[in-house]
């Protein structure tokens, strides 16, 4: 669980509560937080009931943030102001109502309940929308349904964006995440060849059962301690270096010095430049690296 609705001893708030997974924090999943959002209005707490993003491991499904990356988003960028994130083990096992008793309306409060369509809750997701509103009724909550979102021909899914990312087409997938693909994580130490070269490198691993974008080299823009800074990121395994690590992203941040280690920095990606590839040797790659630099740093 990240976040209590309430605390011991404080008095019971009323939500708004959007329902869903809401891994990759997309357009369609923003369409129903923000409805859960613009109940602020009428006094309610916009909250999110999901899950942690790991719960779609076992179901052989990459995720495509990670706890603080989808927590971050749900708050910064659509207007949620608690999350409640059980274990998965701990409510896959009960029935519609006793979801929609214990934790729709004991634990959270809710008075106005939003979710998809397609929202499927309860034991092996036997229960639907048409039996969430009906337990709306009894329990005190009303419920809307959110359509889903188009763009153009094509409906936005976590799953459509999890293949873009995977094929390197990166503009397309920001395009539906609505905003560009973001990595909040610790900066780790690597092979340290960068700084050997001229291009010291900011280092984050990606979580186990989180989908890695296509590997290769990205442009991109760090932000620390309020500051923008131009980036250039690669992501993969270093098939030049002997590394034998797991797939990382290494990001040279240009205009900044300083020892980040142990620090959590946010990169965000915006256009793939090309796929990473072997060289001969560490002068061709040290000639690429900086060519992709260029690229990077001024992209328009």
């Amino acid at each position: 669980m990240w976040e209590r609705i309430w605390g011991d001893g404080m008095p019971k708030i009323k939500t708004a509560a959007a329902l869903g997974l809401f891994d990759g924090v997309h357009l369609g999943h923003r369409a129903v937080l923000k409805t859960a959002a613009a109940q602020k209005m009428n006094g309610l707490t916009p909250c999110a009931f999901t899950f942690p993003p790991e719960s779609t491991a076992g179901k052989g499904t990459e995720f495509i943030y990670s706890v603080s990356e989808k927590s971050s988003l749900l708050k910064t960028s659509c207007g949620i102001d608690r999350i409640y994130s059980p274990p998965f083990a701990d409510i896959c096992g009960m029935d519609g109502e006793t979801f929609a008793k214990e934790i729709l309306c004991r634990e959270m409060n809710a008075a106005f309940v939003c979710c998809g369509k397609d929202f499927r809750f309860g034991k092996n997701a036997a229960w639907g929308v048409e039996e969430l509103a009906g337990f709306g009724k009894r329990y005190g909550f009303t419920v809307q349904t959110v359509d889903d979102v188009c763009l153009g021909s094509e409906r936005v899914s976590s799953t459509a964006i999890r293949r873009l990312l995977q094929k390197g087409e990166l503009r397309r997938a920001n395009l539906f995440l609505g905003e560009p693909y973001v990595m909040m994580k610790e900066i780790v130490s690597g092979a340290q060849l960068g700084r050997t070269i001229g291009f010291p490198t900011a280092n984050q691993l990606f979580g186990k059962g989180q989908l890695v974008p296509a590997y290769g080299v990205y442009a991109s823009r760090t932000l620390y301690e309020g500051k923008w800074y131009p980036s250039m990121t690669n992501i993969g395994i270093k098939p030049t270096v002997d590394y034998g690590g797991a797939p990382l992203a290494e990001t040279y941040i240009s205009g900044f010095s300083g020892d980040l280690y142990g620090k959590t920095v946010q990169v965000v990606l915006l256009d793939f430049i090309r796929p990473e590839k072997r060289f001969s040797d560490i002068t061709q790659l040290r000639q690429q690296i900086e060519q992709d630099v260029e690229m990077s740093i001024n992209r328009p």
